[in-house]
This record gives structure tokens, C-alpha cells and sequence, in this order.
């Protein structure tokens, strides 16, 4: 595991969410900051919709949007990968994208960043050869998880609605 110089990399586990963890995520996701670049807090319908498709992911590719827990088994948000949605009328269809979310009481305590290498560890291991990233412009905290990870900026492109920017970061994985 990766450590700063400052201190060791929080402990993380991760699972297929289940379907308490809609609830939970709901919880834990309720606060406008942390649903900042996505639109707003969500219904608990969103993340039950989120969850059953998380586990229909996990078993058909071998990953998903895993529930995020702390050493203790608290959840304290989510990470993994998952196809980008086709349906969706813009950004890289056809790329998996990683990504992580994060409850406030969990931010700036290096578990994103933890979090991002396990999700690299897995998806490496399912045979994912090539994985991207897509964060809002202003979202600095996740830009920085990315360009930790060692992602590449490949583009800078305006959101629907032509009002924001958002980053395509892209990341091959070497087979190790």
C-alpha cells in the first residue's frame, strides 16, 4: 500500500452494496456539499435503483460502485468503476469510469485516495486494460485524487447546459 510522507493511507474495505447500503448512501450523501458537482442531494429511490444495478455489474464484469466502509465497517461513501452509461448523450461511452464519493466526515483524511487504489487493484485484476475519470472543473479535491492516481488529462469539454466544464482523465493499467 501507498503511504504520504505524512502518514500511512487509511485501512478501507469495500463490498457489493447490498440493498441497506441505498439507505445508508442516502444518508450519507443527504449533505449539498458533498452532491455539489451532481445535481443536489438525491431521493433514496436513486441510490435503490444505484445499488440493485451495482450488484447486476458486479456479477456480470466483476466490478461495480462498491460501499466504501472505514476500518470500523462504517459506511462512509462509495468507489469502484462502472461502463458509462450509453444512454447518457454525452461524455466517453463505451470507457469504464472510476470514481468515489465520499461523506464529509471522511474528507481530507486520505480515504478517497485509498479507496481510488483499491478500485485500481480490482479493476486491474477483472482485466480492464484502460479506465477514465470524468470530475466537474471545480471539484478540486477529486482533480487531485486523479493526477495522485497518475491519471493523464486527455480533454476539457463544456457540460450540457453549457454553464460548467468538466475533465476526461484517463489512466491505462498495466498488467502486473
Amino acid at each position: 500500500m501507498t503511504t504520504s510522507p505524512t502518514r500511512p493511507l487509511p485501512a478501507v474495505q469495500l463490498r457489493v452494496p447490498t440493498d441497506e447500503d441505498a439507505h445508508a448512501w442516502h444518508a450519507v450523501f443527504a449533505d449539498p456539499d458533498v452532491m455539489e458537482f451532481l445535481g443536489g442531494p438525491a431521493e433514496l429511490s436513486a441510490y435503490e435503483e444505484i445499488t440493485a444495478r451495482q450488484r447486476m455489474h458486479d456479477a456480470q464484469l466483476g466490478y461495480c460502485l462498491w460501499t466504501l466502509l472505514d476500518a470500523e465497517g462504517a459506511v462512509i461513501g462509495f468507489t469502484g468503476a462502472q461502463p458509462w452509461p450509453r444512454e447518457k448523450e454525452w461524455g466517453p461511452v463505451g470507457e469504464i469510469e472510476i470514481g468515489w464519493r465520499l461523506g464529509r466526515s471522511a474528507w481530507g483524511r486520505g480515504y478517497a485516495y485509498a479507496a481510488a487504489l483499491a478500485t485500481l487493484e480490482r479493476v486491474r485484476g477483472a482485466g480492464v486494460p484502460h479506465v477514465v475519470a470524468m470530475i466537474d472543473d471545480a471539484n478540486a479535491r477529486s482533480i487531485a485524487v486523479a493526477e495522485r492516481l497518475g491519471m493523464t488529462l486527455a480533454e476539457r469539454f463544456p457540460l450540457p447546459g453549457g454553464t460548467r466544464h468538466a475533465r476526461r482523465y484517463e489512466l491505462a493499467l498495466a498488467r502486473g
